[in-house]
């Protein structure tokens, strides 16, 4: 089975992605963690994207498809992927279609988690990172005992620059205009099923691991 888990940043993907890969017996392939080990590994195509990366630009469709390529043929995918944060433009969906389609595959489905801008801003400009041990808090979600302080280790907790609302909304600009029609792709395509990323944890999970057994054939 191979599926792909769509929605904007905050929304949760990663909780729900750990979720259905346990339930469905899948690969978890995220695109973010494949960068890094490509990099980290100093592979000839994570030097290619480093290349880029470091101009500021964006990494072409062409090497971000060549890394999943090379990924899906590890054995841990020989049963089926989750895909995570891939593919984010049309290109990279079309690819995703030829790279299956060699292999006697196809997609199986797409699962889109969304949330309003409203509730994603909220959610991401309430994170705070303490700066000496690095532990999250959120200051709505999962305060610290004492304002500024971290619960752990005692150190001052600060905002990343990309959790202030400002870059936060810019940060979902470059979402939406990359991924409205991706999600048009796959509604066509009759691929896509919409869960609502706003409830309780418990109720997302829920509803996002009967939308994947939905695909089940």
């Amino acid at each position: 089975m191979f599926l792909v888990l769509l929605g904007p940043p905050g929304v949760g993907k990663g909780t729900q992605a750990e979720r259905i890969q346990k339930e469905m017996k899948l690969a978890h392939v995220a695109s973010g963690d494949l960068f890094r080990e490509n990099m980290s590994n100093e592979t000839e195509l994570g030097v290619l994207a480093k290349t880029y990366i470091d101009k500021g630009d964006l990494v072409p469709d062409e090497v971000t498809i060549a890394m999943v390529k090379d990924r899906i043929q590890r054995p841990d995918c020989a049963h089926g992927v989750l895909f995570d944060g891939f593919p984010r433009t049309l290109p990279q969906a079309e690819g995703l279609d030829k790279m299956l389609a060699d292999d006697g595959y196809r997609l199986d489905g797409v699962l889109y988690l969304y949330a309003s801008d409203e509730v994603l801003v909220k959610r991401l400009s309430g994170r705070r990172i303490c700066r000496n041990c690095q532990t999250p808090y959120h200051i709505v979600f999962n305060p610290p005992a004492k304002q500024g302080v971290c619960d752990v280790c005692g150190g001052e907790l600060y905002q990343r620059d990309d959790d202030k609302p400002e870059t936060v909304l810019a940060r979902l600009q470059v979402y939406h205009n990359q991924t409205a029609p991706l999600i048009d792709y796959y509604r066509q395509a009759g691929l896509l099923k919409e869960v609502d990323g706003v409830g309780d944890m418990e109720t997302i999970s829920a509803a996002i691991i009967e939308a994947a057994h939905s695909f089940v054939k």
